[in-house]
């Protein structure tokens, strides 16, 4: 990850508000800031959450 936090839980709040705000799907996130989809849902799943993509968010497991 390029331009992403590291840590997970600093990871999870970017992102949501990223998706909340900005972005219709991780997926378009991800192509737009150009940093691997794989990447992020494994740094999260690890954590303990998942992406929900109805609700277009990470949620805990």
């Amino acid at each position: 990850m390029n331009n992403l936090p590291k840590n997970p839980i600093i990871l999870l709040s970017v992102i949501n508000t990223k998706l909340r705000d900005y972005y219709d799907s991780l997926s378009s996130l991800c192509d737009d800031l150009d940093e691997s989809e794989d990447e992020i849902n494994n740094l999260l799943n690890n954590a303990g959450y998942y992406y929900d993509s109805e609700k277009n968010q990470f949620l805990k497991k």
